[in-house]
Order: C-alpha cells, then sequence, then structure tokens
C-alpha cells in the first residue's frame, strides 16, 4: 500500500535522529515513513541540527518537512512548534510524542531533579502536546495521536525507576484523553515497544553482558528495529485504524506473552 497518510500533516517530537546512514531512533524512522506515506511532516526536537538536517532530506526526497525546536516540557515551545505546523501545512492531523530520556537509577539512587525531568518529558510531554494538538486537529475534523510508552510501563526493573513510572504515566494518560476525545474524531493510543535498537538503548546495551542478557529475555532472540516500531505507528496514524483508541500495541518479540 502507498500514500496512507496522503494529504495528512504529521507532527513528530524527538524526530532529529532520522538522518540518512545513520541509526534511527522510533521518531525518526516514523518521520521517514510518514513521509513516504505522502505527509507532510514537522521535524520537532531539542537537537537543532540534526532536526533541520532531517527534514531537509526528508524534503530533498519530495516531500514537505519543516524542523520545529520542541522542547517538549515547554508549553511555549508546544504552542509554537504547531503553530508553525498549521501556518505552514494548513492543518494537523497526526501527533506523534516519540520524545523520551531516562535515568538508570534504582529507587533511592534517583534524585529528585531525574525523577522530575524524566516524568517531565514523557508524561508533561504527552499531555502538553495532546492539549494543544486537539484544537487544530478538531477542526480539521479529527485525527490521531499515538503516544510511545513502552513495555517498561507494565512491570518494574531493577534500575530506570523514573522511566518506568513515566512510561505508565503516559499508558494511563493515553486512556483518559481517548475517551475524552473520541467524539471530536481524535483517537488516542499508545505504543509499546521492548527491546529494540536505536539510539537510546545503544548506552544502555554496550555494558558488558547487557545485551546477551536481554536477548535471552526475548522469544523471539532479537532486538526489534525502529523501523518496526515506525510501521505500528503508520496504521495508527493512518485512517486504517478508523475504530481504534484508547488501545496499546505492543511491539516485544513476545517478551510480554511469558
Amino acid at each position: 500500500m502507498t500514500g496512507r497518510l496522503s494529504g495528512k500533516v504529521a507532527l513528530v517530537t524527538g524526530a532529529a535522529n532520522g538522518l540518512d546512514g545513520q541509526l534511527m531512533g522510533f521518531g525518526g524512522a516514523f518521520a521517514r515513513t510518514a513521509a513516504r506515506e505522502g505527509a507532510s511532516v514537522v521535524i520537532a526536537d531539542i537537537d537543532e541540527d540534526n532536526g533541520r538536517l532531517t527534514a531537509a532530506q526528508i524534503e530533498a526526497g519530495g516531500t514537505k518537512a519543516l524542523f520545529a525546536r520542541l522542547d517538549v516540557t515547554s508549553e511555549a515551545d508546544w504552542q509554537a512548534a504547531i503553530q508553525s505546523a498549521v501556518d505552514a501545512f494548513g492543518r494537523l492531523d497526526v501527533l506523534v510524542n516519540s520524545a523520551g530520556i531516562h535515568a538508570l537509577y534504582d529507587v533511592e539512587h534517583t534524585s529528585e531533579q531525574d525523577w522530575d525531568r524524566v516524568m517531565a518529558v514523557h508524561g508533561k510531554g504527552a499531555f502538553l502536546g495532546t492539549k494543544y494538538a486537539v484544537p487544530h486537529m478538531r477542526e480539521s475534523g479529527g485525527g490521531s495521536i499515538v503516544n510511545i510508552s513502552s513495555i517498561a510501563a507494565m512491570g518494574g526493573s531493577p534500575s530506570n525507576t523514573a522511566y518506568h513510572a513515566a512510561k505508565g504515566a503516559i499508558r494511563s494518560f493515553t486512556k483518559s484523553a481517548a475517551i475524552q476525545l473520541a467524539s471530536d474524531g481524535i483517537r488516542v493510543n499508545s505504543l509499546h515497544p521492548g527491546f529494540a535498537d536505536t539510539p537510546f538503548t545503544s548506552g544502555p546495551f554496550s555494558a558488558p553482558g547487557a545485551l546477551e542478557r536481554r536477548l535471552k529475555q526475548v522469544p523471539m532472540g532479537r532486538l526489534g528495529t525502529a523501523q518496526e516500531v515506525a510501521n505500528a505507528s503508520l496504521y495508527l496514524a493512518s485512517d486504517e485504524s478508523s475504530y481504534v483508541t484508547g488501545a496499546e500495541l505492543v511491539i516485544d518479540g513476545g517478551f510480554l506473552a511469558q
């Protein structure tokens, strides 16, 4: 199938990691995928250099794209980024909240600053993006919001305490927003990737034995890819999922099925 997002405008956070020839993250891979499927794309990120380059590469491929600097914890940044999308392309149909950070500490070693920052980027970021996207989606007759959560929202681990809590917040927020916005034709769903090969995991997986331990936990025996998560995002962003809202789609190679 082609043109699955034809005529739509998509804003994607954390999408500066979408450069040709480099390991992509979930946001960058989806931005590329959305562009191939006919969407005009807004690359939203705090990484201005790579964000502008990603947008330029997408435009060079024949699809409209622009970069908007966005700190997802800033209300003013959200208002400006979404307005720039509407000013440039006339509408907003898809929002993918993909920006994320982590803090690899257990409860006792997680600082208040770490906790607040991780919760703000994930939970507050998804909240603010949804809040300011909704009026424009309503004007367009509906839309789709895809919140990138994680299998971390569904269990615990020896570390990364704030990350688990923040991804859990996204999971619950998604369901509340879905119920509240259903009558406006705005669908809100969450994605829950498992272990994947992205710039986000390169550091943690590089520790001796870390990757091997994780692969032993995955029935399919391999890491997921950013493209596999982007494909799932594409389904939720497109009209193919027109009766899907408040759902959580797990992409984890069978990890949670055990």
